[in-house]
């Protein structure tokens, strides 16, 4: 079945060349519509790199990649992004820097000037949806570590992506303000309905925001499990103390382990 994101037979290596580095290879993905779902896997097996081809900042040496049932060949305007580093301009406010996407992606830019009104009211509804209402007009050194991802969340999600790609966002943060951030997404995920992948090494993390996760192979990377995840939405936090949601959290321990040791 086709997906909303779908790479099929991936194979890429870094360099071009047949003595360059080999990141992918045989690589299967497939995200339906409004779906969460997570990737994780041993380090330098390729999830970052699986993130860039479904973005379009890279291109296959072989297979397909196609998001919205459209083949990919550049940059994906449809999409919004979110690192572990925040990467907010420091001279800019905090509703600068969540509006600083509009400036760049059409049909936005075309239609800011004439409609910033209501485009400052988007990014503050954002913003106050993610806890920072009244925050707009601080900058970034004004804000702590958790907040300025909180921003950058609001950052990625300005020009209503259709697809938002998550990369280790919140893996900076101490564990008390990520199972914070946690719930924001899972709100923010309820609310929106966007597609979500996330690149994660925390499996808790994984389990916890995803419909399924896939694990990747040591590099060359490769999909080796893909593992739904059926605990009812909304989840509450206290679920990551359960038993069924740590045995999950287990079994993909095992397998990243089995993956790394068959390297």
């Amino acid at each position: 079945m086709t997906g909303f994101v779908d790479l099929r037979n991936v194979r890429l290596t870094y360099g071009g060349t047949a003595d360059g580095t080999l990141a992918l290879d045989g690589l299967d993905i497939n995200v339906k519509k409004g779906e969460f779902a997570a990737v994780v896997g041993p380090s330098g097996c390729g999830k970052s790199t699986l993130m860039k081809l479904a973005t379009g900042l890279i291109t296959p040496q072989e297979g397909t990649v196609e998001v919205a049932e459209k083949e990919v060949s550049g940059p994906v305007s449809i999409a919004g992004m979110a690192f572990q580093n925040p990467s907010m301009l420091p001279w800019r406010t905090t509703l600068a820097n969540v509006m600083l996407p509009l400036e760049i992606v059409q049909p936005h830019r075309s239609k800011l000037r004439r409609e910033k009104a209501s485009y400052v009211a988007r990014a503050e509804d954002l913003l106050k949806l993610v806890g920072l209402a009244g925050f707009g007009e601080k900058y970034p050194w004004q804000l702590s570590g958790g907040m300025q991802q909180r921003a950058n969340l609001c950052r990625a999600l300005i020009h209503d992506p259709a697809l938002l790609m998550l990369d280790e966002p919140f893996g900076a943060l101490d564990a008390f303000t990520r199972e914070e951030l946690w719930q924001v997404m899972r709100n923010l995920h309820a609310e929106k309905g966007f597609t979500v992948i996330l690149v994660t090494h925390d499996l808790r993390e994984a389990v916890y925001l995803a419909d399924k996760v896939f694990v990747m192979s040591a590099r060359p990377g490769r999909i080796i499990k893909e593992r739904e995840v059926t605990f009812e939405r909304p989840r509450p936090i206290e679920l990551t103390y359960e038993n069924a949601f740590n045995d999950i959290v287990h079994e993909l321990r095992g397998l990243i382990a089995d993956a790394r040791a068959a390297a």
